[in-house]
């Protein structure tokens, strides 16, 4: 029961918003305001999509609306991994586009590369590094995984180094800690929340209208124009970019495409030179394991350890709301297998603990539709890798409202939707009989049993 004790102190709240360099909020919208683009939702996909049309064409005149304040949600509380990856993962990319995946995987690149060339331009100060990512085997069957899967990652173009267990300790030391993969290009650490502050100063300082505490309530077309309601007014747009991820669409017939599942994580305080020599981590990535019920871990500027993930949780009929980003048994979860990982830091003890909701599609990435004539578009179903594909996704909305064929808007990736969730109770059911599934695969070398197997057929999605 030692591990409960770390949690003493620990503030009910995610840590990168606890944060004295947090801005003001803009004022809510009070009556009626004309635009060219309205974006609907303030975190990293409303955000992009607002920044990358003022670079387009610095005339158009934009409004971002965001429900409560950027960054409050999953760009504010996630852990800060930003990954090239647009397919949530090479073998997901390869299993459902292997015609398409070398352009996937280039464009990737391409887009994680100007994520990082606008983080300079603009000066945004989020803590930006370049360090990849390790994935770690933590039981014997999973280092035969690394091996294939830095073959198939080197074959597309990742710049991969296998380690065994010295050398993979030699990074980050575990007793638990068999072999792992290092992709050392693919994946830059990121401040969260700071890189969506900084992205609301450099919309601002494009012209872009922002205004927070300011949910969109509904949307109806009016001849050329579109208009959405608020509490306190409305909007009228030309074209319209919905970026609400996890939060119901204003659109209901793609409710069915995503559903909110609850992720958790801790955070330590800083680490004491001592104990930093304790566990390495000279080159300071980001690390996961390959299970179904997966940990994410990361170093901070600080030298904190951010901990995070296992634990995935489906509420009935996909409630969101704020009394579920806290859930005590899972963070007694985390805490457990954290010191059970590093024993070393027996006594480090947790500052922060959080949850919050990640909007996932039955092919676990990101999804686009247009509707009403082509005026409004929509991007959703990121599924936790929205850290980096928002931005993606954001050139791929303002290329359909646009009318653009382009080769992005020619991917299947975008084309085609996802198999919708079937109503409830039929989804609880389904979602429960997988976790447990998968609870039995990682209990059991991996093996998938007849559920996993079908929905494998399926095109379903529920690798990880």
């Amino acid at each position: 029961m030692d591990h409960l004790h770390s949690l003493r102190d620990a503030a009910p709240a995610p840590f990168w918003l606890d944060d004295p360099r947090r801005p003001q909020a803009e004022p809510a919208l009070v009556g009626g305001t004309t635009c060219d683009l309205l974006v609907v939702g303030g975190g990293y996909s409303g955000l992009w999509t607002a920044l990358v049309a003022k670079e387009r064409d610095p005339s158009t005149d934009v409004v971002l609306i965001e429900g409560e304040e950027i960054g409050h949600a999953a760009s504010g509380r996630n852990g800060g991994f930003c990954e090239s990856s647009l397919t949530h993962g090479l073998g997901n990319g390869l299993d459902r586009w292997p015609d398409e995946i070398g352009t996937l995987e280039r464009l990737g690149r391409e887009n994680l590369q100007a994520m990082e060339d606008a983080i300079r331009r603009y000066g945004i100060d989020c803590d930006w590094e370049r360090t990849g990512s390790l994935t770690i085997a933590t039981e014997p069957h999973q280092v035969e995984w690394l091996t294939e899967e830095a073959e198939t990652a080197a074959r597309h173009g990742a710049d991969t180094a296998l380690l065994d267990a010295d050398a993979v300790r030699a990074e980050i030391d575990s007793p638990t800690f068999l072999g792992g993969m290092w992709n050392k290009s693919d994946t830059a650490m990121v401040n969260p929340a700071r890189l969506a502050w900084g992205l609301k100063q450099a919309c601002l300082g494009l012209g872009v209208r922002i205004h927070e505490h300011t949910p969109g309530l509904s949307l109806d077309e009016h001849g050329a124009v579109v208009a959405v309601r608020t509490p306190y007014g409305r909007v009228t747009a030309r074209r319209v970019a919905l970026a609400t991820n996890a939060y119901p669409s204003l659109l209901r017939r793609h409710r069915l495409y995503t559903v909110p599942v609850y992720d958790y994580a801790l955070m330590t305080e800083p680490l004491s030179e001592e104990q930093l020599a304790a566990v390495g981590w000279k080159n300071r990535q980001g690390w996961s394991d390959p299970a179904n019920h997966f940990h994410y871990v990361r170093i901070s500027a600080d030298n904190r350890i951010l901990w995070g993930g296992y634990d995935v949780v489906y509420d009935y009929a996909g409630r969101v709301s704020a009394e579920r980003n806290r859930r005590p048994e899972t963070f007694a979860t985390l805490a457990r297998n954290f010191f059970g990982t590093f024993p070393q830091l027996e006594g480090l003890r947790f500052s922060h603990a959080w949850g919050g909701a990640i909007d996932t599609s039955t092919r676990f990435c990101v999804f686009f539709d247009t509707s009403h004539h082509g005026k409004v578009a929509y991007a959703a179903g990121f599924t936790g890798l929205g850290v980096g594909a928002t931005r993606f996704g954001a050139e791929v909305m303002l290329d359909l409202l646009a009318g653009a064929r382009t080769e992005r808007t020619s991917l299947a990736l975008v084309r085609r939707k996802p198999l919708p969730f079937p109503p409830e109770p039929a989804r609880s059911i389904g979602i429960g009989i997988t976790q447990r599934s998968l609870t039995r695969s990682d209990r059991n070398e991996g093996r998938r049993d007849l559920w996993l197997r079908t929905l494998d057929r399926l095109g379903l999605g529920f690798g990880s």
